[in-house]
């Protein structure tokens, strides 16, 4: 199967049960939802991948002008549901795989039945002159962006712990790390600017996919003010605040994370 080789396809779980795709954030892979996906084994079929440039995924399929944009990996995420023929499907997206999620749905309505947006941000970057907040100015984001270029080891060192957001736990900063350290670096700085760059508010006035948001605290990339509008923006969507803290919380609470999708679902 062309996509099982491209985005390292796994499939487990109840093979007649309804299909939940799980997609991970920026330089991780699909052992992020380790503690979190088998709680749905018995009910659902599990389908988890790795965008190209992360974990196990093939790295010559990466192409320059496909994955030079969001659309481009939502068009990856409909490949993978083509292959694998899903329908029904409840799509599971941390970060900037909530706004993949987010397009893939748009483009495909009929595919899908529910959309689970774990930390979402539609633009990461303030637009004082709209009104909006993204938690980051854009000399913030060029500065972030010229760091990563230059040192991505260090960089990633440096953010990580940080992006993860519970200084109390270090060895979860540490998974995040070494995380960042498998991710193939050329491609993780190209991605790096289409995730920091992107900007996906107008779409998601078009998305009629029910959707729950769950926002944690204290999260430095997708800020409460950003899960707020995110909701109010997207059309009969959930709100769930969880008392987790970071971006993370499928590594720093999962069965809270478990708890909230299941009571929705």
């Amino acid at each position: 199967m062309r996509t099982t080789q491209r985005n390292a396809v796994t499939v487990s779980g109840n093979s007649a049960g309804q299909p939940m795709v799980f997609a991970h954030g920026y330089g991780c892979d699909q052992n992020m939802w380790r503690l979190v996906a088998p709680a749905f084994a018995d009910t659902h079929r599990l389908v988890l991948f790795d965008h190209v440039g992360n974990g196990k995924s093939d790295l010559s399929a990466y192409d320059d002008d496909r994955h030079s944009s969001l659309s481009g990996y939502a068009d990856d995420v409909l490949d993978i549901l083509h292959e694998h023929d899903l329908w029904d499907v409840v799509f599971v997206g941390h970060s900037v795989s909530a706004m993949i999620g987010v397009l893939a749905a748009i483009k495909e309505p009929e595919r899908f039945a529910r959309l689970v947006l774990i930390g979402p941000s539609p633009r990461y970057i303030n637009e004082p002159g709209e009104g909006y907040v993204g938690g980051f100015d854009r000399p913030d984001i060029d500065g972030l962006l010229v760091s990563l270029d230059s040192n991505y080891l260090g960089w990633s060192s440096t953010m990580a712990p940080v992006i993860m957001g519970n200084p109390e736990r270090p060895e979860l900063g540490a998974e995040l790390t070494n995380s960042f350290c498998r991710t193939d670096p050329e491609i993780a700085k190209k991605f790096a600017r289409v995730t920091f760059l992107s900007d996906n508010r107008d779409d998601l006035l078009k998305l009629r996919t029910p959707a729950l948001i769950l926002q944690c605290a204290d999260d430095v990339i997708a800020p409460a003010v950003v899960g707020d509008y995110v909701h109010k923006h997207t059309a009969g969507s959930t709100f769930v605040q969880l008392n987790a803290t970071g971006h993370c919380p499928n590594l720093s609470a999962p069965d809270e994370t478990i708890s909230a999708m299941k009571a929705w679902l």
